[in-house]
């Protein structure tokens, strides 16, 4: 998100610096020619170490574009630039800033980020109209108190420094709308609170502990980012930023959530995953506008029943708590696009999880590597059968011993992953997943595969290693999209001649099998385009 905020300040402005030849000129000395005539210079990338002090006298410029250059310095005659409007000085070697800059009164725009500055003088606060001012990865330890005194400022970016604190002159920026401070602050001043026409304020990737109660004035807050802090609680106050639709909280050490963030009505999105929830209030289900809500690597054991009420949910992801079941109230979630629960403790799924009409995509594999706690499926319901729309389902590492026939009723499905189970067979019902294009079985106990596999027709991927599969039905060979074909590990001794109509594979791993050598060498000419990998 932080990268799509920065496009969103700068492109505007790049685009007023990015001209024709007719419209600016590209060479200093060629400008100094018609002093009075220059309104815009670009000299970005031209590897300038110096610019010349006669650059005072192009008295008329309103754009200067020096990024992308080596410049340690900046002449004192450029704030002899009245009419400068903007000033892009991003990627050189800039270690200070020369008092004059404050001279610049037009000046809107200046973009100064990829320097090497450890403060900013005093003068700068003289940039009556500063617009957009952009110091992020520098080298900046603090931001001077005159700061305060830019009092058209609507957005500061100062990302990637070295603040550890903030000046209280922060909060005489009325007109501030953008505040970006990604850095290694510990505390925020009260002050944070006057800044009333805020919309956006990121502050992830810092070492904040707490967050004062007078963040609740920032009555126009629409983006709040505490990611990557270490928070250990939220103040009841921030029940109060009713204009709030993104809340980032991840990343934090969190371990309670206030029962007021249930009177953030207009919340769309809300990220708390990495924290030590073990468990919501309540008052989450009072959330009706919320479509994201993720809250994987916690530690919740439980859903409130109220869960059920966020009507308008799109994406639900649980993974890497420790469930161990869901609530009924789930089949409430009418709009769930995405639901992900890997790596939790289920060992069953409720029947309502087929109301979930609009479902797209749901994972329950586990994850031994990551997770405390996995999944360990022994069976799906029947009502599975009833997600028209699901795209994908991820069940591997779980304890399946078999499948359903309604499976075969999830005739939208692309993506089918089984792989790390415990089943023997697969129901003949598999055939009717006509848009299957990928399907995992690998490290299963199948010793056959039905004919209906045959039905398939717009698979493409197809890993069936680590079975005690002895044979491969005729019908393997109508599945004519197939590219990649994976049998290792299994106790085959011959293939079918039909497997030679795959004009289409691209991979054929026959690996630990017991093949003969003149079957493979007839499978490669039957299929010339095609690698096998064989023992």
């Amino acid at each position: 998100m932080k990268n799509t905020l920065l496009l969103l300040i700068l492109l505007p402005l790049l685009s007023f610096g990015q001209t024709s030849q007719d419209e600016g000129f590209f060479n200093i000395y060629k400008a100094l020619e018609y002093p009075d005539t220059v309104t815009i210079l670009n000299l970005s990338s031209y590897s300038l170490s110096f610019l010349p002090p006669e650059i005072g006298q192009l008295s008329n410029l309103k754009s200067l574009v020096l990024d992308y250059n080596e410049l340690t310095t900046l002449p004192p005659e450029i704030g002899q630039l009245s009419n400068l409007e903007e000033l892009y000085i991003w990627d050189n070697g800039l270690d200070t800033l020369p008092p004059e800059i404050g001279q610049l009164s037009n000046l809107k725009y200046l973009v100064a980020d990829g320097n090497e500055l450890t403060s900013l003088p005093p003068e700068i606060g003289q940039l009556s109209n500063l617009e957009v001012l952009v110091i992020w990865r520098n080298g900046l330890t603090s931001l001077p108190p005159e700061i305060g005194q830019l009092s058209n400022l609507k957005s500061l970016v100062a990302d990637d420094n070295k603040l550890t604190t903030l000046t209280p002159e922060i909060g005489q920026l009325s007109n501030l709308k953008v505040l970006s401070l990604g850095n290694r602050l510990l505390s925020l001043p009260s002050e944070i609170g006057q800044l009333s026409n805020l919309e956006e304020l990121w502050l992830d990737g810092n070492e904040l502990t707490s967050v004062p109660p007078e963040i609740s004035q920032l009555s126009n807050l629409m983006m709040l980012d505490l990611s990557y802090n270490e928070l250990t609680s939220l103040p009841p106050e921030i029940g109060q930023l009713s204009n709030l639709t993104i809340l980032g909280l991840s990343n934090n050490e969190l371990n309670i959530f206030p029962p007021e963030i249930g009177q953030l009505s207009n919340l769309e999105e809300l990220s708390i995953w990495r924290n030590e929830l073990t468990s919501l209030p309540p008052e989450i289900g009072q959330l009706s506008n919320l479509k994201s809500l993720s809250l994987h690597y916690n530690e919740l054991t439980s859903l409130p029943p109220e869960i059920g009420q966020l009507s308008n949910l799109t994406i639900l992801d649980l993974s890497g708590n420790e469930l161990t079941s869901l609530p009924p109230e789930i089949d409430q979630l009418s709009n769930l696009v995405e639901l992900s629960l890997l790596g939790n403790g289920l060992t069953s799924l409720p029947p309502e999880i087929g109301q979930l009409a609009n479902l797209e995509e749901l994972t329950l594999e586990r994850n031994y590597g990551q997770m405390a706690y996995s999944n360990g499926l022994t069976s799906l319901p029947p009502e599975i059968g009833q997600l028209a729309n699901l795209r994908s389902l991820k069940l591997n590492y779980n304890e399946l011993t078999s499948l359903p026939p309604e499976i075969g009723q999830l005739s939208n499905l692309t993506i089918l992953d089984l792989s790390n189970n415990y089943l023997t067979s697969l129901p003949p019902e598999i055939g009717q997943l006509s848009n299957l294009v990928e399907l995992s079985l690998f490290e299963n106990g199948l010793t056959s595969l039905p004919p209906e596999i045959g039905q398939l027709s717009n698979l493409e991927d197809l890993y069936l290693s680590v079975n005690g599969l002895t044979s491969l039905p005729s019908e393997i060979g109508q599945l004519l999209n197939l590219t990649i074909l994976d049998l290792s590990g299994n106790y085959l001794t011959s293939l079918p001649p039909e497997i030679g109509q795959l004009s289409n594979l691209e991979e054929l791993n026959l690996f630990d099998n017991n093949i003969s050598n003149t079957e493979i060498s007839q499978l490669k000419w039957k299929l010339p385009n095609c690698k096998i990998f064989h023992d």
